[in-house]
């Protein structure tokens, strides 16, 4: 008997479930399964710009999983967007937790339903808020914060720009 998969704890349900392409009849088309820990993986490494290891700090699953999740994610995307599909979210194995936000500006953590694009920081009123990745929420500022590790978005760690630091030596 096969263990039971790990509940992957995800930041919130979408509120869109199906996308499909415009101006055809939704009746007619094919639909994609995309589970919610799929997208979750999709929006933390691609939209939120994480790395594997971050991402999977933040759904509490190991590195290989995240990218044999997100693999199998984005070729569902891949796939809908190429043949015309649709794309329906929902099911898997996840466990909703609210999202840890951190301010750039200031490093204030706190946690939230959602982040939206007019999120503001509630000690320091700044608009520059990302996702926190480390579910400890040992965000902050500067590059010392954290594990140190990746080159994500989230934390407040660097300048945004992919700065990747390996090893201890430096910047790559």
């Amino acid at each position: 008997m096969a263990r039971p998969p790990i509940e992957r704890a995800v930041g919130g349900v979408p509120r869109v479930t199906l996308f499909k392409p415009a101006g055809v009849p939704g009746r007619g088309l094919e639909q994609l399964p995309l589970a919610v820990d799929e997208l979750e993986a999709i929006r933390l490494v691609d939209l939120e710009g994480l790395s594997h290891e971050q991402a999977a700090a933040a759904m509490g699953i190991s590195r290989q999983t995240v990218g044999r999740v997100l693999e199998k994610g984005r070729r569902k995307v891949a796939e809908a967007l190429v043949g015309g599909k649709a794309i329906l979210i929902g099911g898997g194995q996840y466990r909703v937790e609210p999202r840890q936000l951190c301010c750039r500006a200031c490093g204030t953590v706190w946690a939230a339903a959602e982040a939206t694009p007019d999120s503001t920081c509630p000690s320091c009123g700044a608009g520059d808020v990302m996702t926190c990745w480390d579910p400890a929420g040992r965000c902050g500022r500067g590059r010392g914060a954290g594990r140190g590790r990746g080159a994500g978005r989230g934390c407040g760690r660097g300048d945004g720009r992919g700065e990747r630091r390996r090893g201890g030596r430096g910047p790559a």
